[in-house]
């Protein structure tokens, strides 16, 4: 008489085993370069747009601005990228315009006391928009500021080009692939590429 205990001894165990993922590597590849494409493209714009800004700015302080005088409040250290060195202040200065107070911060990265009084350049419709008498002095639209985007861009078609003519070979060189391993399949076969036996 077999116990119970035998019989499970004796049946077949069956292992279960995960579902396996067919990853196309070529797939991933470009679903990747797709994404840093697109990163690409976005910091591009955003450089465009934020030197359009800067120029639009400068060009409205010295159209639409008016010479104030404001009062430094007080000013923060600012540290570089390693934490360890000092990269300049940010500083805030209050002013009035049409009978309002207002608190700006101060354009640049210089350090002023405070309580020290500077002349500045506020936009009235913007009391936002200020800067000293002194940088706006020096500040004027340019296009200088379109330099780096420009050369991102350019960097970009040429990527893309080299992408685009990748892909475009890609399928020449898979036909190749395929004639070449078809002719030397073909070439094992009697009267096929080969010499007869006698």
């Amino acid at each position: 008489m077999t116990s119970r205990a035998g019989k499970a001894d004796n049946e077949p165990i069956t292992i279960l085993r995960g579902a396996s993922v067919d990853v196309n590597a070529r797939q991933a590849g470009l679903a990747i370069a797709g994404i840093w494409l697109l990163a690409f493209v976005a910091i591009i714009g955003v450089l465009f747009v934020a030197g359009i800004q800067k120029n639009a700015q400068v060009n409205r302080l010295r159209q639409q601005g008016v010479p104030i005088e404001v009062t430094v409040s007080g000013c923060l250290g600012e540290m570089g990228g390693s934490g360890s060195n000092l990269a300049g202040y940010n500083c805030r200065a209050t002013f009035f315009l049409a009978g309002h107070r207002y608190s700006d911060a101060i354009p640049g990265s210089d350090f002023y006391s405070p309580g020290t009084r500077l002349r500045a350049i506020v936009v009235p419709k913007d009391p936002v928009l200020l800067s000293t008498s002194r940088a706006l002095a020096n500040e004027h639209a340019s296009g200088r500021v379109f330099v780096l985007p420009t050369v991102l861009l350019v960097v970009l078609a040429v990527i893309g080009c080299a992408l685009w003519v990748k892909r475009r070979m890609a399928p020449e060189s898979s036909s190749v692939i395929s004639f070449v391993r078809r002719e030397g399949a073909l070439g094992h076969l009697p009267g096929w590429g080969g010499q007869r036996r006698s």
